[in-house]
């Protein structure tokens, strides 16, 4: 099968296709082509060089979508977006990028559906910033999309487009609310979350990392190691028992940023702790607090996704994949 990741170059993409590299029969069947693309070019695993092509291409951008397309990928992982911080501060760049590059994806597939019949497997990256406060003590999976940032909010709009061109056979789609992944591998980015990584990526290496809110926030966390399950899991299972509603809550770990400090103190010791320094951000601290807590991620559990328990995992997990097992 031909597969395309879309956003390929991020740290979820780099993952996805690090894994299919490994586990080149983790998708059920043997991949037979790989187009990856990203505004900068991705990145190629040796083991995956000889079935591979790489674009450096904006999705937003006219004609963008219906060149990647024109390939007819049998799987269509959409990874792209621009970050909830930066959506935020930049408007107009949020909509074009997150919005408008998703619906141009969708149409591109579509038109492409109506030269011939073609029908590719859609995963799209959602989030759980889609929910909207006031919140129940859980959200569970009947509870209403009411965002309170630009970013959430165009990720609703994407996850209605994708039900809508799936009810109408345009394409076989799901979408992945992600939770916040952590610990983030690499630099800190724009997001509004990533603290909750800094926090414990950057003194897992005896650096300084400042934290911006209290520690009694709370948030819904998972590994990177589950966001690429995620995907995998959602790219072979049988979308027929998923049903109509087709953007699903993944299921993750509901934690305090206290907790975080104290599973980092458990692993890597008090001095590791002293690290952190406490910088008030009122305006990270407005936009965290509009963020969902605590999720009952049911329809996704029953439906085979799995994720972390206890944040001690998640840091292990950090360092196994990103550190050589050692600190």
């Amino acid at each position: 099968m031909h597969v395309m990741v879309i956003g390929a170059a991020g740290m979820i993409g780099r993952k996805l296709v690090e894994r299919l590299a490994a586990e080149p029969g983790s998708l059920g069947r043997e991949i037979a082509s790989l187009t990856l693309a990203d505004v900068a070019e991705p990145p190629v695993p040796p083991a995956l060089s000889s079935l591979a092509t790489t674009f450096a291409i904006d999705l937003s951008t006219e004609g963008s979508a219906e060149r990647l397309i024109s390939s007819r990928p049998d799987v269509i992982f959409h990874l792209a977006a621009i970050v909830s911080g930066e959506a935020e501060a930049d408007f107009d760049k949020g909509y074009r990028v997150n919005l408008d590059g998703t619906r141009a994806l969708f149409e591109a597939i579509r038109r492409e559906g109506q030269r011939e019949r073609y029908l590719p497997r859609v995963l799209f990256a959602s989030s759980i910033a889609v929910f909207g406060q006031p919140f129940p003590e859980k959200i569970g999976d009947e509870f209403f999309t009411t965002p309170l940032t630009s970013y959430g909010t165009q990720k609703a709009i994407c996850e209605l487009l994708l039900a809508d061109y799936t009810r109408r056979g345009f394409f076989d789609g799901i979408g992945i609310r992600l939770p916040t992944i952590c610990i983030r591998p690499g630099k800190p980015n724009k997001a509004a979350s990533g603290f909750f990584s800094n926090i414990l990526r950057e003194p897992l290496v005896g650096q300084e990392a400042i934290l911006p809110v209290d520690e009694n926030v709370r948030h819904w966390f998972a590994s990177p190691r589950s966001a690429v399950g995620f995907f995998i899991h959602a790219a072979r299972m049988d979308t027929d028992i998923i049903g109509p509603r087709r953007n699903l809550t993944m299921p993750g770990l509901s934690a305090l940023v206290g907790e975080e400090i104290e599973a980092l103190g458990r692993i890597a010791g008090r001095k590791a702790v002293s690290l952190i320094r406490r910088e008030p951000d009122p305006v990270i601290r407005t936009i965290v607090s509009g963020w969902a807590t605590d999720f009952d991620a049911r329809r996704a559990r029953e439906l085979g996704f799995t994720a972390e328990s206890n944040f001690d995992e998640i840091i292990r997990i950090h360092i196994e994949d990103e550190l050589g097992g050692r600190i």
